[in-house]
């Protein structure tokens, strides 16, 4: 019964909102947004629980002293710091909780993207070698791209820009969305998946 309840309320939802977005009633848009009121309490609660999950880990970490158990005491002190710097003063403008923010996260923050930028650099390399002729053409459409952003390539060529408007309003715009039609469709797929009870990794068990 504990499978067969969650699995049958999950099902039960699932038709009605599917139900309710093709025939709106005003009685179900009421229940409508009464389940979205549902959801973020349920969420709230979530996120007491992730919380406790986070500090259960880490704690364990630095009890048992494993490996790179400094970065778990660096979390768990920012944590509290923020949180106590937070309750006390507030996180209006000029308070030592924004001070925190925009002193410490933000330049933190910045560092992991510049971080990023060089593994996205290594990867461009390795995907714009031409082997092959789709390779060839990637590498070509990025050359005009990047040529047609900066200044020195309308020095170039006059045509450059208007190439690169072309190429980021045409084939890039319908390869996006391509890409997100097929998200789309395994989205729903995923959906009825779980609708119909088959994909129980949600609940602790496996897909049918």
């Amino acid at each position: 019964m504990r499978l067969q309840i969650p699995l049958l309320i999950t099902l039960l939802t699932g038709l009605f909102m599917f139900g309710q977005f093709f025939v709106p009633h005003k009685t179900g848009e009421e229940i409508y947004d009464a389940l979205l009121t549902w959801a973020r309490i349920i969420g709230a609660f979530a996120l007491v629980l992730g919380v406790g999950s986070l500090f259960r880990r880490h704690l364990e970490t630095l009890r048992r002293r494993r490996r790179d158990w400094v970065y778990s005491a660096v979390t768990l002190v920012s944590f509290f710091a923020m949180a106590i710097v937070g309750l006390i003063w507030g996180k209006e403008e000029g308070t030592p909780f924004d001070w925190l923010f925009n002193n410490v996260q933000l330049p933190l923050d910045a560092t992991m993207f510049a971080l990023l930028a060089f593994f996205v650099a290594s990867a461009a390399y390795r995907s714009f070698r031409a082997r092959s002729p789709e390779a060839t053409l990637l590498l070509l459409s990025a050359l005009v791209v990047m040529l047609g952003r900066v200044p020195i390539g309308e020095s170039i060529h006059a045509s450059l820009p208007v190439a690169t408007e072309w190429i980021m309003s045409v084939p890039t715009v319908a390869a996006k969305r391509g890409i997100l039609l097929g998200v789309a469709l395994g989205a729903i797929a995923t959906s009825f998946r779980i609708i119909l009870g088959i994909e129980r990794s949600h609940l602790g068990g496996e897909a049918r």
